[in-house]
């Protein structure tokens, strides 16, 4: 037995091999885990991609430039952060057990991931109340929300997401002993407390989702009853066709933007009901890794849903993709004929 123990000694691989209290190190390799990490950075690599041509769509071309637009634009930058940071690191943990990033990546990646999620909840949030008064009250839309005021939103949504995430990350003692476990040098998990969990899916989940459903929800039922009432009056008047276009459009956007916040929150659902079935909950288990990724990708299905719905999308992305854009004129181009 003796003899055994030292062989099986021999062949165990550490994390850090010159280091006493480095962890072991587990190399999961085989086929289909490397079609899992294939797939997966294939989706990494999509999310990046698709929300930088809407970044750089959004940015490059006036027209493009509304409200609307701009909350959509900050979505897409939540979503890029996912793509660029939190997927890379879960794709490099799934891989390897070992955390070679150090422990301030331990703790600041964390803090990225919380920030970009609550921020793309903190978008859907102000894409729902833009649409609301779009649709309820038209004629006054373009006086009640202008470039400079969502501006000034967004900004205030990314700075009170990043400031309750650190609050509750780094500056509570009390939570700050049990979020970061490292029992031996290479590892790095996040253990959640549940007292944190109820708060957290108080706060991050339930209040803005309660807002979005009750918003989306009054949208249909007045944009049904605006339509119903054109119908009648276009068969009365010809000359209302302008108003029609109009309701059409808003309908269309509210379609659109509803079907990206169904989605997303069908991806945030199982997460959070997982969480309350679990006292402590581990960044390294394999619930927490399913849902975790179901989250991230619904950052990589965002830009798609564009691609479909928008016309502008598809036309700014072809701009894109031809380099179109370095012409000195490309920025005043037209992407579509009808405003929708």
């Amino acid at each position: 037995m003796n003899i055994t123990e030292q062989q099986q000694d021999l062949t165990v691989q550490y994390c850090f091999p010159d280091n006493n209290l480095s962890c072991r190190k587990e190399v999961r390799t085989g086929p289909g885990n490397i079609f899992l990490f294939t797939l997966l950075s294939f989706i990494s690599v999509c999310t990046v991609l698709f929300n930088l041509l809407v970044i750089i769509s959004i940015s490059h071309f006036k027209q493009l430039h509304t409200p609307t637009n701009l909350l959509i634009l900050s979505l897409a930058v939540a979503d890029l952060l996912v793509g660029l940071v939190v997927m890379p690191v879960n794709i490099m943990q799934l891989g390897v057990s070992c955390w070679y990033l150090g422990k301030m990546a331990c703790a600041v990646i964390p803090l990225i991931n919380v920030v970009s999620t609550s921020a793309s909840l903190c978008s859907m949030t102000c894409i729902a109340v833009d649409r609301y008064i779009a649709v309820n009250d038209p004629l006054l839309y373009s006086t009640k929300i202008t470039v400079c005021k969502t501006s000034l939103i967004i900004i205030l949504g990314w700075s009170l997401c990043f400031f309750y995430v650190l609050t509750v990350f780094y500056f509570n003692d009390h939570l700050l002993q049990s979020q970061i476990s490292m029992s031996c040098y290479g590892e790095c998990f996040i253990v959640i407390k549940y007292s944190w969990v109820i708060v957290d899916l108080v706060i991050s989940f339930l209040c803005p989702c309660s807002i979005i459903l009750i918003l989306y929800t009054l949208i249909f039922i007045v944009a049904r009853r605006q339509a119903i009432a054109v119908k009648s009056m276009s068969k009365v008047h010809s000359p209302g066709h302008t108003v029609k276009v109009s309701i059409t459009s808003e309908t269309k956007a509210a379609k659109t933007l509803g079907i990206v916040v169904c989605f997303y929150l069908g991806c945030w659902i199982p997460f959070f009901l997982s969480s309350l079935f679990s006292e402590t909950l581990s960044s390294v288990t394999l619930l927490w890794t399913v849902f975790s990724w179901l989250l991230y990708i619904s950052s990589a299905v965002n830009p798609i849903i564009y691609a479909i719905f928008y016309p502008w999308f598809r036309a700014s992305a072809n701009y894109i993709v031809t380099c179109r854009i370095f012409d000195s004129s490309s920025s005043s181009l037209s992407l579509f004929r009808e405003h929708f």
